[in-house]
């Protein structure tokens, strides 16, 4: 890349109070005694004690290793274990515990697999229906290596939002999302838009970073793709280091500049925006769907 390294320091609107309340505590017993993996803590999310405090999780599937090695990611990489046959099960069991009315399902990249875990992840969303018919469900997925099978797969166990992250503007994929192609995102997000019907009205959503030296114009180039690929929801938070051996943030936008960017968005016609510096794909899931009439 040729952006340089940004020499602030971390301005106080990215500055988080850590509180472990006892909602924080519940969950965290929780995740532990069903040997749950959550990507509040792999991805190493700055809205954790926020978010579990008010007792909402982002549960991830396939493991805590991730066969992918991006840029931006603290999800431990390398060769993953097998598939856990109980996980989808236990998902469902935390989903009814906490009676949550919203959940969002990821996971790491299974590119080991041919199939990409894609079954394993239907499953998941079958149970959880089973167990807790009303609440809605929100599923984060990787590109499964631009599978078709894979993406109906998932698409016929009919979660109500298909979100899949965009991450960064095309010129930058190289080195923030390695082995991710962008017209192949772009193209599964239109795939998935069209399995809309009256019957099944489901929303697709993507995330963006910024601060990894992206410009505004290239944003907004991005966003024009968004929709003509049919996207209805996106969020915008800033990109944060998680440790020395990953990207360095190039700058850090102002609450004004996520503020714009909102506007922007909204513009061209999505129906929600999420835009702000602690904003990640997950934060505030359960108040970008009542918003929209799909």
């Amino acid at each position: 890349m040729n952006a340089t390294k940004t020499t602030e320091r971390r301005p106080e609107w990215l500055r988080v109070r850590v509180r472990e309340t006892e909602g924080f505590k519940e969950l965290k017993a929780l995740a532990r005694g069903l040997k749950l993996t959550t990507v509040c803590e792999e991805a190493r999310c700055p809205n954790i004690y926020e978010c579990w405090g008010n007792r909402t999780a982002t549960f991830m599937l396939f493991g805590e290793t991730c066969t992918r090695r991006c840029g931006f990611c603290a999800v431990a990489t390398g060769l993953p274990g097998p598939l856990d046959p109980h996980e989808p099960e236990h998902v469902a069991q935390a989903v009814k515990t906490l009676d949550l009315a919203h959940v969002v399902i990821t996971s790491v990249n299974r590119d080991d697999l041919k199939d990409g875990a894609a079954p394993h992840f239907a499953q998941t969303i079958r149970l959880v229906r089973e167990a807790n018919p009303f609440t809605r469900i929100e599923v984060l997925i990787p590109d499964f290596q631009g599978n078709e099978i894979s993406l109906r797969t998932v698409m016929d166990a009919r979660p109500d939002v298909l979100a899949h992250n965009t991450e960064t503007v095309p010129r930058l994929y190289r080195h923030v999302r390695v082995g991710s192609k962008y017209r192949r995102s772009l193209e599964l997000l239109k795939r998935a838009s069209e399995c809309r019907s009256a019957a099944y009205p489901v929303v697709t959503k993507t995330g963006l970073m910024v601060g990894l030296g992206e410009t505004l114009e290239e944003l907004a180039e991005v966003m024009d793709d968004l929709r003509e690929h049919d996207v209805d929801v996106l969020t915008l938070g800033q990109y944060l280091q998680p440790t020395k051996a990953h990207l360095p943030v190039i700058r850090y936008y102002h609450p004004d500049e996520f503020a714009e960017l909102r506007r922007i968005g909204l513009s061209k016609g999505f129906k929600h925006v999420e835009s702000g510096p602690l904003v990640r794909s997950s934060y505030h899931a359960h108040e970008h769907v009542p918003k929209l009439e799909v």
